[in-house]
């Protein structure tokens, strides 16, 4: 293909994905309501505030965004995968679906996670408010700390998918990640401290960084053995050739 042809394909791809998201978020907008209920769950009945009258249209505009990109998912990633699909080797090709169905199910262990830690961190915010000050919090804040701190677990737990996707694609080796084992230890728990905004660095930030590192080691563990299919198939194709 030509580089006019591939900006055409890439062109296509876009406005499929962008097709699928548009359509899920104006469906997520009628339940917008149902989905704002479930989001104050973790608050314990906290009573959310607004100063404008556009308040109450952005707010749902803004979750049936979310939802929309989160729910569509499947669709948009697709896209990518028929994006490159033709620059990759049928063995690489055989790996995309199950990647796919690892990020989802990873995505929403991670999400799931994130709702979990959602009960306690908001509880240990609101008791750092002195006795003088009342509490205030508007919808749009309160919406957007949320969705960020569900969004940055979801893509948290992505971590397996991104190695193992790398070492599948000769990129990165279970050699490299085990001798980086410290250094990866650390940017986890940089992570981690970024996004739990609670004064604790210590007890919060390792909640977080717990099950990435057993992340981590699950992507050694995935990725020492495609690396060892690559070894038991390597002679046969070197036989065959």
């Amino acid at each position: 293909m030509s580089i006019i042809d591939h900006m055409e394909e890439l062109r296509r791809r876009i406005l499929i994905s962008l097709a699928a998201i548009l359509a899920v978020t104006i469906i997520a907008f009628f339940f917008s309501d149902k989905i704002l209920t479930v989001i104050l769950l973790p608050s314990g009945g906290l009573k959310l505030n607004a100063f404008s009258l556009l308040d109450g249209f952005f707010i749902k505009c803004q979750l049936a965004l979310y939802t929309g990109i989160v729910a569509a998912f499947p669709v948009w990633f697709f896209q990518i995968y028929k994006f490159i699909s033709p620059g990759l080797y049928q063995n690489e090709r055989k790996l995309i679906f199950p990647l796919i169905f690892g990020s989802l199910l990873l995505f929403a262990l991670g999400s799931i996670f994130g709702f979990y830690l959602l009960w306690g961190m908001i509880r240990v915010l609101e008791e750092f408010f002195p006795p003088q000050v009342s509490l205030l919090p508007t919808a749009d804040a309160y919406i957007s700390f949320v969705l960020f701190f569900l969004l940055a677990c979801g893509l948290a737990f992505q971590l397996p998918t991104i190695l193992v996707g790398l070492v599948q694609f000769h990129v990165l080796s279970t050699r490299v990640m085990k001798k980086q084992r410290r250094i990866a230890y650390f940017i986890l728990f940089a992570f981690a401290e970024i996004i739990t905004p609670v004064t604790d660095p210590i007890v919060a930030p390792l909640t977080v960084m717990v099950p990435l590192v057993l992340l981590y080691e699950l992507s050694i563990f995935l990725g020492g053995r495609i690396e060892a299919a690559r070894l038991v198939d390597k002679p046969q194709s070197t036989l065959e050739t």
